[in-house]
């Protein structure tokens, strides 16, 4: 019975302990918040969160108030009891800052750093044997190789070359693993075709279509997708280089149905340049606009960024185009605000209700992805994704969480 009861108090001690290291770890170490905005943090009895002043601060309903009332940067020291200090957050007060909300179709073309492993296969040499060069190297899909021996690696022909160079000797392979550079080996096999290779199959580039979401004047940056492109074969986020957005014209829409999602079919062939991306997150792609006449868009109608506190569930709108024309309003509705969710783009859970949008697309789309959302005069989010089962209903990620994306190319 004691001996029931020590192993009973321990986990029950080792659950205390565990339930601790998970807030503390939520806990971010830096913070960028709007002027105004609430700064929400998950904190448990003991875990004291302190300003520049020493002054405790107030923990209750996990929000710290008061800090994001100044423009500018502040430190916070959270700590155990105030007695043992955990970390420090560093939080960076920005001004308030209008965008005007844009709707319009756009192609994507994205360019990887190194060239992206999407698969691997047994390669037949010129002695009709199977070879593995691969094998227990390390290398996994989903890795990227930016470097073989001293050649940089920027695309499929530069892997190429630089294996074929190598006549069969073996290579040094630089590449980046879940964001850690590791190096391998590899003994490239010689085909009947006199070809070196190393049984890797890899891709440097992607392209698609979506929703442009915002322009921001003052930094001339945009905001697109609300969510992150990621590798159709590995199912990651592309790691780019450098990017194209490009104006597109709509070829066919596919309606969404139960089970099957509708798709927007577009072409960019012969299409003028919007501008240059540089950042693929999982809450969206962001560059600069280097050509603002082919947004075709009212500049005078910036509007602020919503807090979240301002938004509320019910009537809203989204701005898309569908038919090459401009964007269009269609109502929708505000079903759930998940209002302290920073970690993915799944901030809202949103329905459409426009019958209009419902007769042409069914609900939410591929490629309607990024369509800005409006309420109360203001820009609140985007679209992100759809429920399969329920085309109809989808997610939308925070404006306030796109536009603090886009402030860190700005």
């Amino acid at each position: 019975m004691k001996r029931f009861l020590k192993m009973l108090l321990l986990v029950f001690f080792l659950s205390i302990v565990y339930s601790y290291t998970l807030v503390i770890e939520k806990i971010p170490e830096e913070l960028v918040v709007f002027e105004g905005e609430d700064i929400s943090m998950n904190t448990l009895l003991g875990i004291n969160i302190k300003g520049e002043n020493e002054e405790t601060l107030e923990t209750s309903s996990s929000e710290v108030e008061k800090i994001s009332e100044n423009v500018g940067t502040s430190n916070l020291e959270v700590s155990l009891f105030d007695a043992i200090k955990i970390k420090d957050v560093n939080v960076n007060v920005i001004p308030k800052t209008k965008v005007i909300p844009v709707g319009n179709i756009a192609g994507v073309k994205l360019y990887t750093s190194g060239v992206l492993v999407v698969g691997m296969s047994e390669i037949e040499g010129d002695d009709n044997k199977k070879y593995k060069p691969y094998e227990n190297t390390g290398i996994e899909e989903g890795d990227t190789i930016i470097k073989v021996n001293d050649t940089h690696i920027n695309s499929t022909d530069d892997l190429i070359e630089t294996v074929n160079l190598s006549k069969g000797k073996d290579v040094k392979v630089k590449y980046i693993h879940e964001e850690e550079t590791k190096e391998c080996s590899m003994t490239p096999v010689k085909t009947s075709n006199s070809d070196y290779k190393l049984g890797l199959w890899v891709r440097d580039s992607a392209a698609g279509v979506g929703t442009v979401t915002f322009y921001e004047p003052s930094s001339k940056t945009f905001g697109a997708l609300g969510h992150g492109i990621t590798d159709i074969d590995t199912n990651e986020l592309i790691n780019i280089a450098s990017g194209e957005f490009i104006t597109t014209r709509i070829l066919d829409i596919t309606k969404g149905e139960s089970g099957n999602p509708g798709k927007i079919q577009g072409t960019v062939e012969n299409q003028t340049n919007i501008g240059t991306i540089s950042k693929n997150s999982r809450f969206g792609i962001y560059g600069k606009v280097d050509n603002l006449s082919s947004l075709d868009i009212d500049v005078s109608k910036e509007m602020e960024v919503a807090l979240r506190k301002e938004i509320q569930t019910g009537k809203a709108t989204i701005l898309c185009s569908l038919d090459n024309q401009k964007p269009q309003e269609y109502e929708i509705e505000i079903e759930k605000i998940f209002k302290e969710n920073n970690y993915d783009n799944k901030s809202m859970l949103i329905k459409i209700t426009d019958e209009r949008l419902l007769e042409k697309t069914g609900g939410i789309i591929q490629g309607m992805s990024g369509s800005p959302i409006i309420q109360n005069g203001k820009f609140v989010g985007a679209v992100t994704h759809v429920l399969v089962n329920n085309p109809q209903e989808g997610y939308a990620v925070f404006g306030d969480i796109m536009l603090k994306q886009a402030k860190e190319i700005g």
